[in-house]
């Protein structure tokens, strides 16, 4: 019996530098608008936006780019920085903001999965009742688009189209929806106004994939069964999605340069608006808070519709804190292996034998060794095989290392080959690590690990005559260790919310064969001009639409579960062993998986069927998480278009503190929160400052105090300076008794002294150590000052006799560790008594 429960997963993005330059002072940005302001006088939103934004403006006809009524309200629109000025100080507009950049997250898995159709029943379904069932189920996919004609979208023994179905196929010059659509593929659109305001490129707009990436996702998630599926013999077998049976909805938002968040959230619009039930997006931005993230607030508005959306977690791993869509309402998903291999290896002339990965399926270079070179160019970057880097003479005929890094991988074999060179092995550096990634070459080649990779490195650096063989292994099944968490996959904590715990779950991502569009070879590259119909790739974009299709058959066999529910059941049955029931780990460097990287598990989608109990979390449930986040009102209309919000809690800002330091200072503050329960509240604050250091001579380093919530920053500047620390001896004249130190007040009376002659601050309770060392004797004294102010000490030196009208005095300064008299002053003193 399942049961309604509420629950944060307590825990204690993939950034675009983006090519896209303006042709223009305009840029595209998002109008965040009071809707609840819109005059009687206009009909719709649409209208009175349109009116705002001319009255403002320039003109509208030009600028008006979407208007937003369902996943955002408000409007995207190319404004200057003055257009942009004078919108924000309308009373109207909430917020004006930048359009953001976001980039793409670049089958054995129904088996490794457990999706074989004589499995027997799950939970009381047969897989043949749950593709049956989802045919109701429809995906909607935002990326680069679709290549209708491939198998993975044929329409056969499909039922009609639900009647609830609102979408449609928009026609372009190489698309026709009487043709190119079907009950399969139900529909396909494209959002590009965005993008060419920002790219100024006059790329073709058309729902057709032409990059690849969109045909492959897509037939991950729902793509129909295909036998004898394989790129270039490579992964032979029946190909087939999550949910064969589920209906496809694709929407274009990625074109060459990359995707803009208004072309993303009028697709996400749209998508609510046309009925899909799950969202598939392998795509993502940089972090930003949720009322500022694109994707988080276009996901809340589909979540509130009863539409679950599953986004990929992004490829910047093994970096910490690289997480792209990881709004609580959103599943994030990131990457494992599965457990099939494409292994090659590398033989050197030492006999030493390497193992690493290749879909590489031309004509090898044969069973002999060839000379092995690495290095060999005319500039630094030859290690890294970058274009124009290495010299045609050095290579020509040789197998040449190449190291893993700054330009994609199979790039770099068509370098060498363009040089001349006959073969390549791909070297990880640090920076992957025994990552290993296959990929269908140019030309012969091997990717190794790190540790090969270095190996092979030396042995070409220190061998006399280094040469090189290689070999191809076609495709291998039941690997083990096996699920691994892929190296690229991003990894928590969550920058923006770090009590809610992100990736959700990791799925099958890298080597996924799947449907490819046949405007480009596999590689990408447009030097290749190979032609296939399935392809291999890696990315938490391929786990991504795994958790989508997952998710169909999930509602199709329990239509009454919400988002929440759906994300709940896959969590909570995920598992954290691999299959020698050994805990996960991570092919970064082969240690244990934490949940930064795994999240709750891998995917396991008979038990997430039949779960026993799930959480359920509403949008008002959201919306209190949000109010515990002190965001204001509006910024929570941002996301929740809500025209009534009230934050049911008393009045409670908490501020964290912030510290930046030199490393040669340890900086500690306490408490470190502040917590405010009122208007005008006051709190303390210790800070402490501890050196960590002696410096000589003397030196400076600056440093900030900053107390933060989420609206605001209270910054300090703190500098720090360092002095030297004099220990000396003291130097007087012949017939002086010496140096002493005095107390004016707690002294005994003295007779015949003369006054004061150099003020110190000595710490209370020290001791002073002062040598004295005269022409004719010499006087040793150690004084301990009494617990008095150390203000009250002096410095003072005394003459034997009382008959002296003169005394010569002066002060120190350090030379060498000794303190010396450095200036002499002469001047009369009177006699004089001190009395208690």
């Amino acid at each position: 019996m399942a049961f309604r429960a509420v629950i944060w997963f307590i825990a204690i993005s993939f950034v675009l530098h983006s090519c896209l330059h303006l042709t223009s002072a305009k840029k595209t940005y998002i109008v965040h608008m009071k809707h609840h302001q819109k005059p009687a006088s206009y009909a719709t939103h649409s209208d009175w936006y349109s009116d705002h934004l001319q009255s403002l403006t320039s003109g509208a006809g030009d600028s008006l780019l979407y208007t937003y009524d369902v996943a955002y309200h408000g409007y995207a629109a190319a404004l200057t920085p003055e257009e942009v000025e004078s919108l924000r100080q309308s009373e109207s507009v909430v917020g004006v903001y930048e359009d953001t950049i976001y980039s793409l997250h670049t089958t054995r898995t129904p088996e490794f999965l457990g999706l074989e159709s004589g499995l027997g029943p799950w939970a009381g379904h047969s897989l043949q009742e749950l593709n049956q069932a989802s045919q109701d189920v429809i995906i909607g996919v935002l990326d680069t688009g679709v290549w209708p004609e491939s198998k993975s979208f044929i329409d056969a023994d499909m039922p009609d189209v639900p009647a609830r179905w609102r979408g449609e196929c928009e026609a372009a010059h190489d698309f026709d929806p009487k043709i190119h659509c079907n009950k399969k593929l139900i529909g396909a659109r494209f959002f590009a106004r965005g993008y060419s305001v920002a790219s100024g490129e006059k790329e073709a707009h058309s729902p057709r994939d032409t990059d690849g990436h969109g045909t492959h996702t897509a037939s991950t998630a729902a793509g129909s069964q295909v036998v004898n599926a394989s790129l270039l013999g490579y992964a032979r077998g029946t190909a087939r999605g999550m949910a064969t049976h589920a209906r496809l909805a694709t929407y274009r938002v990625c074109w060459k340069s990359g995707c803009l968040g208004s072309d993303i959230l009028a697709a996400m619009e749209r998508a609510i608006l046309d009925g899909v039930d799950v969202l598939s997006m392998s795509l993502g931005g940089g972090s930003a808070p949720y009322f500022r993230d694109t994707i988080a607030i276009g996901a809340f508005a589909a979540m509130e519709k009863g539409i679950l959306v599953s986004c990929s977690a992004g490829n910047s791993g093994p970096t910490k804190e690289s997480l792209a869509n990881v709004a609580p309402w959103i599943m994030t998903v990131g990457a494992g292996t599965i457990d099939r291999d494409f292994p090659a290896f590398a033989i050197l002339g030492n006999g030493k034998k390497y193992t690493g990965v290749s879909l590489y399926s031309g004509k090898g270079i044969g069973r002999r060794m060839v000379e092995l070179v690495y290095n060999k160019g005319s500039n630094s970057s030859s290690n890294m095989c970058l274009a124009g880097s290495l010299e045609p003479a050095a290579v020509r005929g040789k197998v040449v290392v190449c190291d893993r890094g700054i330009s994609p991988r199979v790039e770099k074999g068509a370098v060498v080959r363009d040089a001349g060179g006959v073969g390549m092995i791909l070297a990880n550096t640090a920076a992957s690590g025994e990552e290993l990634v296959a990929d269908s070459h140019l030309l012969p080649a091997v990717a190794v690990g790190r540790k090969a990779g270095d190996m092979i490195r030396e042995y070409v650096k220190t061998a006399k005559n280094p040469t090189a063989m290689m070999g191809f292994g076609g495709t291998v099944l039941n690997v083990k260790p096996s699920p691994v968490v892929a190296a690229f996959s991003s990894r928590g904590p969550n920058t923006v919310t770090p009590q809610i715990l992100k990736p959700d779950v990791i799925g099958p991502g890298v080597n996924i064969l799947a449907a490819w569009s046949r405007a480009l070879g596999p590689s990408g590259l447009d030097k290749d001009t190979r032609k296939t119909q399935f392809n291999i790739m890696s990315g938490t974009s391929m786990s991504c639409p795994h958790i989508s299709g997952l998710a169909a058959l999930l509602k199709a066999a329990h239509p009454n579960w919400s988002p929440s529910a759906i994300k709940s059941a896959l969590m909570t049955t995920a598992y954290a062993l691999d299959n020698t029931n050994s805990p996960l780990r991570d092919a970064a460097d082969y240690s244990l998986s934490t949940p930064w990287a795994h999240g709750a598990g891998h995917v396991d989608p008979h038990k997430a069927l039949s779960p026993g109990l799930v959480y359920d979390a509403t949008p008002e449930d959201y919306i209190a998480f949000l109010c515990s986040l002190d965001y204001t009102v509006e910024m929570i209309q941002a996301i929740a278009k809500r025209p009534n919000i009230t934050c049911a809690r008393k009045f409670r800002s908490i501020y964290l503190v912030s510290i930046e330091a030199p490393p040669t200072v340890a900086v500690s503050v306490k408490p470190s929160k502040l917590v405010f329960k009122n208007v005008g509240d006051k709190q303390q604050y210790t800070v402490t400052f501890t050196s960590k250091k002696s410096v000589n001579p003397v030196s400076h380093a600056f440093g900030s105090i900053t107390w933060k919530n989420a609206q605001d920053q209270v910054k300090s500047p703190v500098a720090f300076s360092w002095t030297q620390l004099i220990t000396c001896t003291l130097h007087a004249r012949a017939g002086w008794a010496g140096w002493t130190l005095w107390h004016a007040a707690a002294e005994a009376a003295v007779q015949a002294t003369f006054a004061l002659l150099k003020a110190l601050a000595i710490p209370a309770g020290e001791a002073m150590a002062l040598r004295h060392s005269a022409l004719h004797t010499g006087v040793a004294a150690t004084v301990a000052p009494r617990a008095v102010a150390a203000a009250a000490w002096h410095l003072e030196m005394r003459q034997t006799t009382t008959t002296a009208d003169n005394v010569e005095t002066g002060y120190s300064t350090a030379q060498n560790g000794n303190c010396v008299i450095n200036r002499s002053i002469c001047f009369g003193l009177e006699m004089s008594k001190f009395n208690t």
